[in-house]
């Protein structure tokens, strides 16, 4: 492996992109950025803490639910507030954790009926800037659209509010003496703001505010030399070389590329199969985890599924949409041999012979070195800051 410049590597324009974005500001933990949309929309001119670089696109913000800080706050007392369950015994903090970049650190989750999610936790991280905002489902583009899914899903059950409970959680806020300032501030003007529509809103408008930044990678492209170890350098350079390939589905400055931001006209809502099952030699992936074949129903869809920020991503284990790899090296090592081989049990198959494999999924054939090297490389991307800031913190505690 030649040494390359980062700016001067040819790896793509992707990259070129992504970089000139990352170097255009210093990640600081107050920064504000004034939403600017340029079409003399009520938010134009409103300011918000974003925890985004003054220079970085915005994301797009729906003008049905206008960013307001009242509502920034409002979500957060109630993303970490129990009493937004059927049963009163979950919050989505629960399986949201600040100190895991919003994730949980289980393998699959237990709703508050006890009902186990086919699907891991994701972390919530950028997740403002998604272009479609959960694991496989290209329907779901909004954070007001997904905000609804674990309130009152039934399949599987999260928070469990239902037609039977729902008036008894709406009376645990009305008679939670907090709350009538918080829901009159973040929508003023209305009689009676304690609802569930308002708080669908306030919770988007939390999630949209849960920006990171400031990693050691972000401190290395603002031009602190000292912010990289060598190993993480290295591993750089690979994760941005055509011979990982692991920058065509992670690129940009969310390391991802199903994001959207105010400068683009349309939005990159991709999948991709990355080979982790084939339990019938034709591609077939465990029931309750095909990706967005269960909602397109087409068999080229079958364990297709969005591609993840990788920032914060050595605080997320365990790993992919189902939890089944557990730690960040075994990750890159699957990367490595082009996808899994399942020897035994339920879900044998060989899924480096995934017929609908995204041809970006190929053995790498990378040394021991440099798989240490690009672990290490995705370990600077953690932003401590970010997990430990108090304005994402519990505001019961």
């Amino acid at each position: 492996m030649k040494p390359i410049n980062f700016l001067q590597t040819t790896a793509s324009v992707a990259l070129i992109t992504g970089c000139a974005l990352l170097l255009s500001g210093c990640p600081e933990k107050d920064s504000r950025t004034t939403i600017n949309t340029g079409d003399g929309t009520t938010f134009a001119s409103r300011d918000f803490i974003w925890n985004i670089p003054a220079d970085y696109p915005l994301p797009v913000v729906p003008i049905t639910n206008v960013l307001t800080e009242e509502k920034f706050q409002l979500g957060k007392h109630l993303f970490y507030d129990r009493r937004l369950s059927g049963n009163g015994t979950q919050a989505c903090a629960s399986c949201h954790v600040q100190s895991l970049a919003f994730s949980d650190g289980a393998i699959r989750p237990l709703g508050s009926t006890g009902e186990m999610h086919p699907r891991h936790s994701q972390a919530l991280v950028n997740i403002a800037y998604n272009a479609s905002v959960n694991w496989g489902n290209p329907t779901t583009v909004t954070l007001e659209q997904q905000a609804p899914v674990p309130l009152f899903g039934e399949f599987p059950v999260e928070l469990g509010i239902n037609d039977a409970n729902k008036d008894e959680v709406l009376a645990r806020f009305k008679a939670e003496p907090r709350y009538a300032d918080l829901f009159a501030k973040a929508f003023p003007g209305e009689a009676s703001p304690i609802h569930f529509d308002n708080i669908v809103k306030a919770l988007a408008s939390f999630g949209r505010g849960l920006n990171s930044f400031n990693s050691p990678f972000d401190k290395h492209e603002a031009g602190d030399t000292t912010a990289l170890s060598a190993p993480a350098l290295r591993g750089m350079r690979l994760f941005f070389d055509e011979k990982t390939e692991c920058f065509h589905c992670h690129d940009g400055m969310n390391f991802t590329q199903s994001s959207f931001d105010r400068t683009q006209s349309f939005a990159s809502a991709v999948f991709f199969n990355n080979g982790l099952y084939n339990i019938d030699g034709k591609g077939g992936y465990p029931e309750g985890g095909e990706g967005i074949y269960e909602i397109t129903a087409k068999p080229e869809d079958m364990g297709r599924f969005r591609p993840p920020t990788l920032r914060n991503i050595a605080l997320t284990a365990p790993y992919m949409h189902d939890g089944s790899i557990a730690t960040l090296e075994e990750v890159v090592r699957h990367y490595n041999d082009g996808g899994r081989n399942i020897t035994s049990g339920a879900n044998a198959g060989d899924g480096r012979l995934n017929p609908n494999k995204s041809s970006f999924i190929r053995p790498i054939g990378m040394t021991e070195q440099e798989i240490q090297d690009m672990v290490a490389f995705l370990e600077s991307l953690t932003d401590r800051d970010f997990v430990t800031n108090p304005r994402f913190a519990n505001p019961w505690e």
